[in-house]
């Protein structure tokens, strides 16, 4: 796809978004099923089914995917594919290239082994080695509005405000 194919499929978008800002809201959606034997929870990706499971460092044995694996790895899609667009539609010479995400945990917060430990990430870096001939300046507006336009890094950068909310079934014991 070249810019001017991107255009020509974002413009509709667009100039809907404008004149109808509402159209632009979507509430995107998340599924998964509690393991009836182990610590997993099995998430509906809309690809695959992936099962969740325990940290090693928290005494999972390893076969089921870290949550916070699943988080980096969403950043690590989100980067790549804005970046991949971003480069598009300024026409930069691309010629492949790598993301990668990592994280700090300290395990001691989730396990509550020490209070003062917050529980999650305590740094994340995201990282593209790039094959390009783009000069520096084309670089840095890249960078800028790959970070401007990723959903999940601004969402990691700027939380969004989450509710969390439980129901129950009851029945006879």
């Amino acid at each position: 796809m070249d810019a001017q194919e991107l255009r020509a499929l974002q413009a509709p978008l667009k100039e809907r978004y404008r004149t109808e800002p509402a159209a632009a809201l979507v509430t995107l959606h998340a599924r998964g099923r509690l393991g009836e034997e182990n610590v997993t929870c099995s998430v509906e990706t809309g690809k695959a089914l992936v099962e969740a499971g325990l940290h090693p460092a928290t005494g999972g044995d390893g076969r089921a995917a870290c949550s916070g694996d699943l988080l980096l790895e969403a950043l690590v899609a989100c980067a790549g594919v804005t970046l991949k667009a971003v480069a598009t539609a300024l026409a930069l010479p691309l010629d492949g290239g790598t993301v990668s995400a990592e994280g700090d945990l300290d395990f001691r917060g989730t396990l509550g082994v020490a209070k003062d430990v917050p529980v999650g990430f305590q740094a994340i870096r995201l990282r593209f080695d790039l094959d390009t001939d783009a000069s520096p300046e084309q670089l840095d507006s890249l960078l800028r509005l790959t970070e401007r336009y990723c959903v999940v890094y601004q969402s990691l950068k700027h939380p969004a405000s989450v509710t969390v909310s439980l129901s129950a079934r009851t029945g006879p014991s």
